[in-house]
């Protein structure tokens, strides 16, 4: 069976980006800190913060990364959505699994054209980017024209924009659709209205907490 995840490139690409983030997160997220308490009464996540954010890797754990590859396979999407791509590392994982099933296509959207650049160079370095599409802009804007379904949206942008953009795409989302969030741990007040939304079965979810990374939320859509 194929596994693009255990190739020698592919692995020692992850291992590299994973490498630069640990060294470059640090740096770059205490000048913006320092940034924020300046100007923004300590709230890093200003707008006007933004373009700071185009340094910083952020990526998703390598097992939660492993995570999505697995769910991929798994759930065998012929949608996936993504909300926040990045360096492209998730974008990777996903790609990898799409690839190994033979079929699907993921359409992941940012807002930093330096991250766009470079998540595309990392995806074609690997021969990974006739599975994704990029779309480079606002979510609620990139995100209006889909032509099918989708079956996994994954959920790691700016945190208070989870609980909108779950309910602006909720249309699109099939009977069995997971939903994964990202960083739940990380953010529990600002993700707490979405956390609250999933886990309400009233609101046609069945929710789990997973312990791993910053803390994962798996839903699936009833």
């Amino acid at each position: 069976m194929p596994n693009t995840l255990a190739s020698p490139t592919t692995a020692a690409l992850l291992s590299r980006l994973f490498a630069q983030a640990d060294a470059r997160d640090p740096v770059v997220l205490a000048r913006i800190q320092k940034e924020a308490e300046a100007r923004f009464g300590g709230q890093r996540y200003a707008p006007a913060l933004a373009p700071m954010f185009d340094e910083a890797y952020m990526p998703v754990p390598p097992e939660v990364g492993q995570l999505l590859y697995v769910l991929a396979r798994a759930r065998r999407p012929n949608m996936i959505v993504e909300i926040g791509t990045s360096y492209g590392v998730s974008a990777i994982y996903f790609a990898a699994a799409l690839k190994d099933n033979a079929g699907g296509r993921l359409i992941t959207t940012e807002l930093s054209q330096v991250k766009v650049e470079a998540a595309q160079t990392n995806l074609a370095s690997l021969a990974l980017e006739q599975w994704v599409e990029i779309r480079r802009g606002d979510a609620f804007e990139t995100l209006k024209e889909l032509d099918r379904p989708i079956d996994l949206l994954f959920l790691d942008g700016w945190k208070d924009f989870y609980l909108p953009l779950l309910k602006h795409l909720e249309p699109m989302l099939g009977r069995g659709a997971l939903v994964i969030g990202d960083d739940t741990k990380l953010f529990p007040d600002r993700l707490a209205p979405y956390l609250n939304y999933v886990r309400d079965p009233q609101n046609g979810y069945q929710s789990s907490d997973l312990p791993m990374g910053d803390g994962v939320e798996l839903s699936v859509r009833t």
